[in-house]
């Protein structure tokens, strides 16, 4: 018999897990770290929920067998070259029966296996409960090109705990955001690479956490967490604009002319017809220290606005000639008292 645990231990247990959903199921969203294992394919479990629907449970359970059945050695010769010493984690959509099979025929090949209760379902109940926890939250403000994020990974160097939304989300959370970075997982995935990294924080210290709007592409931060998120106090990364547009210069410029282009005209409402009109032509001439000047009328205006309706305590930090490293020390100096 499997040895079959709930999910926080599930969770910490050093063993592979095989996630035995369908294909679809796991591209939606799977616990971190876990290989897609499936029982069915995608057009297979749509057959046996189709017989369970029309015939019945034992009809369904018939065919399911019928399925699977002829996969029984191969599911077993994948298993050994994951896990050469015959010990994983196996998990299904509510812990019943796909799992319980694939439990079953590796437990007859002589592995040790260990099932989740309540399968992924009770994990995604986790992850929503993970964002309702307190915390103590700083949140790492600037324009613009301040060079927030590489400051977010150098307060993570110096041991600092961080949360980097944008990283998880594969986008800058601007209509910039996805130049040159992989596609963006789905929401749903976003959410449980999210809980995950949080679940690892200790509560009772500080964590640092770029400030963000509701939407990063097409992620969204949960509502708990951005709830605390708006209360937060902001340490504000301040510097010149000439430094913010030699950073972004550097970050953007090696993009493809054909996508910042296309980000540009994605924000021509906002920015107004003239504005983008220029920004393009002067994208096309290369000159990008001006092009983004222009750019930054309308993320400057939007960053205000946004500052103007926070009642939260704002902290500024001047790191005007300051290196990342620099600025992570002013920040966290400025933190220390304020979380003590």
């Amino acid at each position: 018999m499997p040895t079959v645990l709930p999910i926080a231990e599930f969770l910490t247990c050093p063993l592979p897990i095989l996630d035995v959903r369908s294909p679809a199921e796991f591209d939606q969203g799977q616990i971190p770290g876990a290989l897609s294992f499936p029982l069915f394919s995608d057009d297979e479990r749509a057959q046996v929920g189709t017989c369970y629907k029309q015939q019945g449970r034992d009809a369904a359970v018939e065919l399911g067998f019928a399925i699977a059945g002829p996969k029984f050695a191969d599911f077993i010769q994948k298993a050994k070259a994951i896990a050469p010493g015959r010990q994983v984690r196996v998990h299904c959509w509510r812990g019943g029966m796909r799992s319980g099979a694939i439990a079953w025929v590796l437990e007859m090949a002589g592995f040790q296996v260990t099932t989740l209760t309540g399968g992924y379902k009770a994990f995604r109940r986790w992850v929503l409960a993970t964002f309702e926890q307190e915390r103590a939250i700083a949140i790492l403000g600037g324009m613009t090109g301040t060079g927030k994020t590489d400051i977010l990974h150098a307060l993570a160097a110096q041991g600092e705990q961080v949360v980097d939304l944008e990283g998880l989300a594969n986008h800058r959370g601007s209509s910039f955001g996805r130049l040159m970075l992989p596609p963006q997982p789905t929401n749903e995935q976003f959410e449980n690479m999210l809980a995950t990294e949080l679940a690892a924080l200790n509560p009772k210290k500080r964590v640092w956490i770029e400030a963000e709007s509701k939407s990063i592409g097409q992620c969204r931060v949960p509502n708990a967490l951005f709830l605390q998120m708006e209360t937060a106090p902001i340490f504000e990364i301040l510097r010149p604009k000439v430094e913010r547009l030699d950073l972004l210069v550097a970050l953007y410029g090696q993009a493809p002319l054909t996508d910042l282009i296309t980000a540009t005209e994605r924000i021509r409402k906002r920015l107004g017809g003239q504005r983008t009109q220029e920004a393009i032509a002067l994208l096309q001439a290369h000159q990008f220290h001006a092009a983004f000047d222009h750019l930054l009328y309308y993320y400057d205006k939007t960053y205000q606005y946004d500052l103007q309706r926070r009642t939260v305590p704002r902290i500024p930090i001047d790191a005007t000639g300051l290196t990342h490293t620099e600025s992570a020390r002013q920040l966290i100096a400025k933190a220390d008292p304020f979380f003590s």
